[in-house]
């Protein structure tokens, strides 16, 4: 029963040393990272997933409209040609000063 008992530290069994707490802050840490990412994926996840249009103007000017709806891309491309038919008028569309375009529907 000697061997048992620790004598050297007397009855204080409290950790007298700071640095001994910063490894459960590493663990509370990645627990917390770990949290966040399926918070941000429970958040904006479905986006990843669900279609997408994206439009982006190459250096002749033309328009190019880029969609995902899963696994299939689409892509349209401005064309030259002229097109004819009825129609109605829905808005008109503005380009500012910094080059960003903006519509304005009709009322």
């Amino acid at each position: 029963m000697k061997f048992m008992r620790n004598t050297e530290h007397g009855d204080d069994s409290f950790d007298d040393d700071p640095m001994s707490s910063v490894g459960n802050l590493f663990d509370i840490a990645l627990v917390f990272i770990v949290a966040l990412l399926f918070a941000l994926m429970a958040t904006f996840g479905k986006e990843f997933f669900e279609g997408k249009t994206a439009a982006k103007v190459d250096s002749s000017g033309k328009i190019e409209i880029i969609t995902r709806q899963g696994r299939e891309v689409k892509s349209l491309k401005q064309s030259d040609e002229k097109s004819e038919g009825r129609g109605v008028r829905l808005g008109t569309a503005y380009r500012l000063e910094d080059g960003t375009t903006i519509y304005v529907p009709e009322e």
